[in-house]
């Protein structure tokens, strides 16, 4: 089943790409769909476990008692 996009934004982005890469505007599209679901389905990053474990800490422990400012943490060093 053909695909027809009417968006001009669309189809100036398709052309730029097939310019760029020196295919067929069809081709382009092909390639960029592809890329983006290779991308979906990647396994994630170290990072983006590590940031999703924190999120998840940050939920599951959340803070507690007011934050920590200056005056706070000079009394736990005046002496008495």
């Amino acid at each position: 089943m053909p695909l027809y996009v009417k968006d001009p934004e669309v189809d100036r982005l398709a052309e730029k790409l097939s310019t760029l890469r020196k295919v067929t505007k069809t081709e382009a599209v092909r390639q960029a769909l592809a890329h983006e679901l290779e991308r979906e389905s990647a396994e994630p990053t170290l990072v983006e476990k590590a940031l999703a474990m924190t999120r998840a800490l940050g939920e599951k422990y959340p803070p507690v008692g007011p934050p920590a400012d200056k005056a706070f943490i000079d009394s736990l060093y005046e002496d008495d």
